[in-house]
């Protein structure tokens, strides 16, 4: 029995490891065909979902989150942007929740966050069109859990081969890391704490993110949706899906 227990904390350890080295991969790669939008600026959007979607909602969190802090240390930009960083790990969990049919805490997050925005008067002042990927995504939230809690059975066996519930479940799980940097931002007023920006600045940061933040996480979602049917297909009787799934 204690062979077995070390058996499966040795695989854990080496599963996190091996997801964590990706992901600082991933995040100290910057060049990107995209401008500059303070959303995401290494590739660690491609590879958060993924995380996510293939180990279970704790690993991805802890891989993620070891992951972006290593990367972040490698290229140094400000102190700042390892409090918005963490939103990555919790969108990583967020995707891996869903994929496994547990929505209630990705509706809880998502309201609360959504709630909070919502109440505080400086978000009065930003063009509603700039997080319509967010609401978006919420509403994808609201379809999902529909779905699951009417054929629960059918999106827990579709989980190894849909290519539309890995896409959908990577795109609520991207934007559940938006949301989070957005509440820092607004509700916490980091962009006036941290950056000294004016609500000026804002808007206009609002009207950039409101386009070039979709085109990502849809990119994201693409790639989940066509690489992890074939993945978790592959891993479905090896002892890694154990730990993963």
């Amino acid at each position: 029995m204690k062979e077995v227990r070390r058996e499966k904390s040795s695989l854990f350890v080496s599963t996190v490891s091996i997801f964590a080295a990706l992901t600082t991969i991933s995040d100290v790669i910057w060049e990107s065909p995209f401008p500059y939008s303070g959303v995401w600026l290494s590739w660690i959007f491609i590879m958060e979902p993924i995380t996510g979607i293939l180990l279970t909602p704790y690993a991805s969190f802890l891989s993620t989150l070891l992951g972006v802090m290593v990367g972040h240390s490698l290229r140094y930009i400000d102190i700042y942007e390892f409090a918005f960083t963490l939103g990555a790990p919790l969108g990583a969990m967020i995707s891996s929740l869903l994929f496994r049919g547990k929505w209630k805490p990705a509706l809880a997050y998502y309201l609360l966050l959504l709630g909070v925005y919502s109440l505080t008067p400086i978000s009065w002042s930003l063009p509603i069109y700039g997080m319509w990927d967010v609401y978006l995504a919420f509403a994808c939230l609201l379809m999902a859990i529909l779905i699951i809690v009417r054929k629960a059975e059918a999106w827990k066996l579709g989980s190894y081969r849909s290519f539309y519930v890995s896409a959908l479940c990577a795109f609520i799980g991207l934007e559940a890391d938006v949301l989070f940097r957005i509440f820092l931002l607004v509700p916490c007023q980091t962009y006036r704490i941290f950056y000294g920006w004016k609500i000026t600045d804002l808007q206009v940061i609002w009207a950039t993110g409101a386009v070039e933040t979709p085109i990502k996480a849809g990119l994201a979602a693409l790639v989940s949706a066509i690489i992890i049917p074939s993945i978790m297909k592959s891993l479905k009787n090896s002892s890694f899906i154990q730990i993963g799934y």
